[in-house]
């Protein structure tokens, strides 16, 4: 693991090996990896040490929920952690009708929390948490930025109700859009270096609006909202599940710095089109085929990787839809030794 190889991956710079991370909720793997139990302090960093990971994907809604000052939907959660620990039933959307939804004024419903306040929390998270985790890149961030708020707010069945009326949806986004311009304005006076900018702006197969609602409303505040953080002098990487293959060329032309993606979204095209000029988090090796494929499956998507990463300045490798709990143990642990056999640069 190296804090240098992962700021120098993300500034297109050589390096001797690639850059790695992971997103792992796996527990069992990491009881085998670190021989340290659930709940212990050290096992998180341990893994990251053992797996060498070089950069933490991170972000921060702040320190007032939006869930103590308004109203927001919860659509409950299904299992996915070992022992199904964070499942959860939905309740009640708060929103009866779509003009309710359409009438919704962020700023309104959760209030702007005091701008020193949170600048100062903001650096105090960053500065703790990097100094926790000081071989990896820890990213500032937020999470619902506008798409991802949206859901947040209204859950995805009264979410679509509202987005069939396209110019009110704008402006209730545009208010989503004011209360992140806050919080991205305050990480901009912080001591980060990168920030991570998430949106769940479209679904495994694409947009589900029409692209030109997203090039008229979304990326243009996307631009505005990354401008800030340049300005600064930050790094901004975007990430979205689905994919988004057919936008990422508005996301580059938005500012973003790096992409981080999903392997639903083509690798190829993205390496093609801008792995000389942006750092790129992801690879072609699938969660599912992690669960449920052979090694020979694993090999060949690693393979597949490795070959493309070749052709970038920057890229980190990284099992880009998650290693959840139902991956088995020896199949996550052979990924990893194949991959750090055959990274070096």
């Amino acid at each position: 693991m190296s804090y240098q190889i992962g700021i120098d991956t993300l500034r297109l710079k050589p390096t001797p090996r690639l850059a790695h991370t992971e997103y792992c909720s796996n527990a069992a793997l990491k009881r085998a990896v670190t021989g340290l139990p659930d709940g212990h302090p050290d096992q998180e960093a341990e893994f990251m040490r053992l797996w060498e990971y070089d950069f933490i994907w991170a972000t921060n809604n702040g320190p007032e929920p939006w869930e103590e000052r308004g109203r927001t939907t919860d659509m409950g959660h299904a299992e996915f952690l070992e022992g199904g620990v964070d499942r959860r039933e939905p309740k009640e959307c708060p929103f009866a009708t779509v003009e309710e939804a359409l009438a919704f004024d962020a700023v309104a419903e959760y209030g702007l929390t005091d701008y020193a306040w949170l600048v100062d929390f903001y650096e105090q998270y960053y500065r703790e948490m990097q100094g926790r985790y000081p071989e990896q890149v820890f990213t500032g961030g937020y999470y619902r930025t506008l798409y991802s708020g949206a859901i947040a707010i209204f859950g995805w069945d009264m979410l679509l109700e509202a987005a069939a009326h396209r110019g009110r949806f704008a402006k209730v986004l545009d208010t989503i859009y004011h209360q992140s311009l806050h919080h991205y304005r305050a990480w901009a006076e912080t001591s980060i270096e990168v920030f991570m900018c998430h949106d769940d702006m479209v679904w495994s197969q694409g947009p589900f609006m029409h692209p030109d609602f997203y090039r008229a409303e979304v990326f243009p505040r996307y631009r505005a909202l990354w401008k800030v953080l340049k300005d600064a002098g930050k790094l901004v990487v975007f990430t979205s599940d689905g994919d988004w293959g057919m936008f990422a060329q508005d996301i580059v032309e938005a500012g973003a710095d790096a992409l981080c993606f999903e392997p639903m979204m083509a690798l190829e095209p993205v390496v093609e089109r801008f792995g000389q000029t942006h750092c790129l988090i992801s690879s072609k090796v699938d969660a599912r085929t992690l669960t449920f494929g052979s090694r020979e499956q694993i090999k060949a998507e690693v393979d597949a990787s490795l070959e493309l990463a070749k052709r970038c300045k920057g890229f980190m490798f990284a099992v880009g839809n998650h290693i959840p709990s139902n991956v088995p143990i020896e199949n996550a642990l052979w990924y990893f030794d194949y991959l750090r056999e055959h990274w070096a640069r």
